[in-house]
């Protein structure tokens, strides 16, 4: 069978890939802090789609942890590479901890620079295999570490397209915007002021960067609202940009993945 890794999986965006990639028949590789909901994951779906779920529990915030599970990634075969886990930090830049951003930038840029680079070299030898980089539309905007991060993550996604064209592996970004996820909730983020038509589902999120994976697209926004405003943002000066975000906005207020 094939093999998944996801990292982040228990709930949100990293949940609805592990659940899809089980449904079309792959074993999986499940990485997350929370051993609990871990185990619980891996049970429900061996028993709904008869697959093998192996567990990681692992914090990425923590060298050791992402050393370990780049080790394991390593030494089996991935066709499938879903790095998803990531968190928010609530406040701007100056009203957090110094450790809190270093943590975020850990999880959203080290560990993915890391696993993927663990990983994707077996699959090149193989002739196969694709990689999903969970980024945001927050990506670009100017809100921040988080934002910053994210951009990180579609440029390095896109380098990686460019240098394994030809060799049967794909890179894909996936950039959604404010999704129905637990994201949110655990950073204590307000977002009663978002509009209802702001929000996107999990699964839809997740079917469209799968369409765009197979048509070779490198990077995958979810929805008409997301696309118009992504093209947006990817032609207007920086400075339209800057002053449309605000310089008070806070991370609880720009779209965040999850």
């Amino acid at each position: 069978m094939p093999r998944a890794m996801v990292t982040g999986p228990t709930s949100g965006i990293g949940g609805g890939f592990a659940r899809e990639l089980a449904r079309q028949g792959h074993d999986l590789l499940l990485v997350s802090r929370n051993a609990e909901r871990l185990e619980r994951l891996a049970r429900d779906l061996t028993d709904e789609f008869g697959v093998t779920c192996d567990i990681v529990r692992a914090d990425l915030t923590d060298r050791a942890d992402i050393d370990r599970v780049c080790e394991i990634a390593a030494e089996q075969p991935v066709d499938v590479l879903v790095n998803n886990a990531g968190f928010g930090v609530k406040g701007g830049f100056t009203s957090t901890e110094a450790l809190d951003e270093q943590q975020m930038l850990d999880v959203l840029v080290t560990a993915v620079m890391r696993v993927t680079h663990a990983v994707v070299p077996g699959m090149v030898d193989r002739g196969r295999g694709y990689l999903f980089n969970i980024s945001s539309v927050a990506g670009w905007i100017t809100g921040g570490t988080y934002s910053a991060a994210k951009a990180w993550v579609t440029v390095f996604t896109e380098g990686l397209a460019v240098e394994l064209s030809g060799t049967g592996v794909r890179a894909l970004a996936v950039a959604p915007g404010f999704t129905h996820t637990e994201f949110h909730q655990r950073a204590e983020m307000n977002m009663d002021s978002v509009s209802e038509w702001m929000w996107l589902d999990v699964d839809d999120v997740v079917r469209q960067a799968l369409r765009d994976a197979r048509a070779g697209r490198v990077i995958s926004v979810a929805e008409p609202q997301y696309k118009a405003l992504t093209a947006l943002l990817r032609v207007l000066p920086r400075p339209l940009v800057r002053r449309a975000t605000g310089v008070r906005l806070t991370s609880s207020r720009f779209p965040q993945a999850r």
